[in-house]
């Protein structure tokens, strides 16, 4: 099995050409290849698909074998695959994921993609479609306990559920401990991602990310602009701001009534053959 390995800022994930080969079983395959000490280490797998809907079909599965609806710097990388090696040669790009489908546009130097933007789609605030177990309109700046905290948090879906956090320091922020047990907390019927944020000033915050399925990751697309949302209803910062996180800098904004745009690098790291 031929893969490459490449990241979005920090956020590393196995690609496997679909068009070519053939997984039978992707849900065990990226367990196995996701292992950072018996497999080739990643935050999860993503197979690079045939579509009749856009150029091309991204399924994402995370670490533990889990499949997620979407991820903002999974698709980035994948048009830089798509793109460079002639699956899909369009630009803007267009692809279908299990949030729908999500149009990229590239900057190419040299018939080499060094940077994708990609429309991450408007937010989603209604409770049900996040989904979070609580009532009212939308859930911002909401006071509620998990497992035995009281916590102020804003919820929001970018294709996928966020539960965003504001900290006064990112870094001695209880990722490890408290990510995990909001994750996995009643409230959330499909789990949730979980960011905590340090605002630096009206354009620019510092990130954590507590992903489902994943773990700690060096960044998050989704939760990234899941982190604007929450920040700019708040009044915390601008519409537009660069969010700093462990693996490199992303770039958002989210003019009135649009949708979320996320840009940033996509590297490849290196391609192998497994086992």
């Amino acid at each position: 099995m031929k893969f490459t390995k490449m990241h979005g800022a920090g956020n590393d994930y196995i690609y496997i050409d679909g068009f070519a080969q053939t997984v039978r079983n992707p849900a065990d395959l990226a367990r196995r290849m996701s292992d950072r000490h018996f497999g080739v280490g990643a935050d999860g797998l993503i197979l690079v698909l045939p579509s009749d809907a856009a150029d091309c079909r991204m399924r994402m599965f995370n670490a533990d074998g889990s499949e997620a609806e979407m991820c903002g710097n999974g698709i980035r990388c994948l048009a830089k695959y798509a793109y460079e090696r002639r699956l899909a040669r369009r630009n803007p790009l267009t692809v279908e994921t299990g949030a729908g489908t999500r149009t990229l546009d590239l900057r190419i130097e040299g018939d080499r993609v060094v940077e994708v933007e990609v429309a991450m789609g408007p937010p989603h605030l209604a409770p049900h479609d996040i989904p979070v177990r609580l009532d009212g309109d939308r859930v911002v700046e909401r006071a509620v306990e998990i497992a035995g905290t009281r916590l102020t948090v804003t919820c929001v879906s970018m294709g996928n559920p966020h539960c965003v956090l504001f900290v006064p320091d990112v870094e001695t922020a209880p990722v490890a401990t408290l990510g995990p047990r909001i994750e996995t907390a009643p409230l959330f019927p499909e789990r949730t991602n979980v960011e905590f944020v340090q605002v630096v000033s009206p354009r620019a915050v510092r990130q954590r990310t507590w992903e489902r399925g994943s773990g700690e990751t060096f960044a998050c697309g989704t939760g990234a602009s899941a982190v604007l949302v929450a920040a700019a209803l708040s009044g915390r910062t601008e519409r537009a701001i660069t969010c700093h996180l462990r693996g490199g800098n992303l770039r958002l904004r989210w003019p009135e009534g649009e949708s979320v745009f996320l840009a940033g690098g996509a590297v490849e790291v290196f391609t192998g053959e497994w086992p």
